[in-house]
């Protein structure tokens, strides 16, 4: 294992970090992104990473748009080849880019949250604390009227972005190497199979990779087929998962670090973890309030548009995951393979095809992103999470590759991977973030 774990550890409140750490001028849009990350995870458990990834994008977006037009130091998003519409803001002189970054994030999240009466009562505080600290006036309105125009034209722009209505793949029955169903897949309540989740994310329209004029815009980004059954690379990936990603693996096998791990990327999505990473690189270099709208944006989109690639290409090969494969292995092609007919996964197997990831996709979408903004190393940076059953846990980085190698032994040692599946989700997470650094939200004056 890449890093070294840590154990119980406590955590002190970034959001007091980040006002003790440079300018409130700057932090405005990091202790905004932070309540984003809490209300899209801690205060509703129910969301998927990939509902997170999508509602982070929107977010940050109408953030980055808030304060880019009164700051004028990018390319604007609205309007641009990534999002061609007639929706257009504008500020008037002087208006306080501090408060439309709080009116914006605030509308977006209390536009999707605040039916919860919990999550509306923690915006308004967050909105009427933090919008407390700027001083009373038009910069101050001009301000907060903007953020409410980005918010309300990202919003807008999202509705029937194909996120909805979730739609599910029932597979026929199948042959050796096609996906089956997997122990936790949904069923009705007389118990049929609603088959693989979330069939139409494949479908959403993107964030930041321009829709090409014909085609289909994840074509190029698709990695090549898994391998072959008969290949010597499935049967040593397959040998690796069989033994460090089952239920029942000894000490010799999966070590308690090496579950700790599996535990700790198990629960915390891309958005979770790498939005906190960027918060840390932010204020550890000194960002400007529009450095950090842009970067944050940047990370969002890349890593929501990454997962769509990632899910259109899963259903689109319908590889089996190591659950079936693995009990079925006596009858597959390949004669080294050894099945196990009682083989059970560590961690609970999602419910859809295994290739390529998603955590690697999203996940190195947003390291990509990161390391063309902070650098590859050098860093400081301290994940830590409250998991499930090994309580509050700590992992410290100096190498964003170290995040990413940790996160696809994760995926091998919880059972629900291959080691090719991270390999390709990898690529196609760079690939992705690649595009949409290059073509988005550049520097007017570079």
């Amino acid at each position: 294992m890449t890093s070294k774990f840590k154990g119980i550890a406590c955590i002190v409140a970034l959001s007091g970090l980040l006002f003790a750490t440079g300018s409130a001028q700057a932090n405005v849009v990091l202790q905004w992104n932070e309540i984003a990350v809490r209300t899209l995870t801690s205060q509703n458990p129910a969301l998927s990473p990939f509902a997170q990834a999508r509602f982070a994008a929107i977010v940050q977006l109408a953030v980055f748009e808030a304060v880019n037009t009164v700051t004028g130091d990018y390319q604007g998003y609205l309007g641009s080849a990534s999002a061609p519409t007639g929706l257009s803001i504008a500020a008037p002189i002087g208006s306080s880019a501090e408060a439309a970054a709080i009116a914006a994030a605030y509308r977006v999240l209390f536009n999707y949250f605040g039916a919860d009466a919990t999550t509306a009562a923690a915006l308004n505080a967050d909105r009427t604390a933090s919008l407390a600290l700027i001083p009373d006036g038009a910069p101050k309105t001009n301000g907060i009227a903007t953020g409410e125009a980005a918010a309300a034209a990202l919003i807008a722009l999202r509705v029937g972005d194909g996120s909805s209505p979730a739609t599910n793949y029932l597979p026929a029955p199948s042959a050796a190497g096609e996906w089956d169903i997997t122990p936790g897949c949904p069923t009705t309540p007389g118990g049929a199979q609603l088959g693989g989740l979330l069939f139409n994310w494949g479908d959403m329209k993107p964030f930041g990779v321009a829709l090409p004029a014909t085609g289909h815009w994840y074509e190029p980004f698709r990695p090549a087929p898994p391998p072959e059954l008969t290949s010597n690379e499935y049967l040593k990936d397959y040998e690796e998962v069989k033994a460090l990603g089952a239920a029942g693996s000894t000490a010799q096998q999966r070590s308690a670090a090496q579950a700790a791990n599996a535990r700790f990327y198990g629960a915390t999505s891309p958005t979770f973890l790498f939005h906190s990473v960027a918060r840390q690189l932010a204020v550890a270099r000194g960002d400007s309030l529009s450095e950090n709208a842009r970067n944050l944006a940047l990370i969002s989109m890349a890593t929501n548009d990454a997962l769509i690639a990632s899910f259109k290409t899963k259903y689109h090969y319908k590889f089996w995951r190591p659950y079936t494969a693995i009990r079925a292995g006596g009858n597959d092609p390949n004669d080294k393979t050894d099945g196990d007919a009682a083989w059970a996964a560590f961690l609970p197997t999602p419910c859809f095809p295994s290739y390529p990831s998603n955590h690697a996709s999203g996940s190195n979408a947003a390291i990509e992103t990161i390391r063309r903004i902070y650098g590859a190393a050098g860093h400081a940076i301290t994940l830590t999470a409250n998991i499930p059953v090994i309580g509050m846990t700590t992992f410290k980085y100096t190498k964003l590759q170290d995040i990413s190698n940790d996160i696809d032994n994760a995926r091998i040692y919880g059972g629900m991977h291959y080691r090719f599946d991270q390999v390709a989700g990898v690529g196609l997470g760079r690939e992705v973030a690649t595009d949409v650094y290059k073509n988005n939200l550049r520097p007017v004056h570079p």
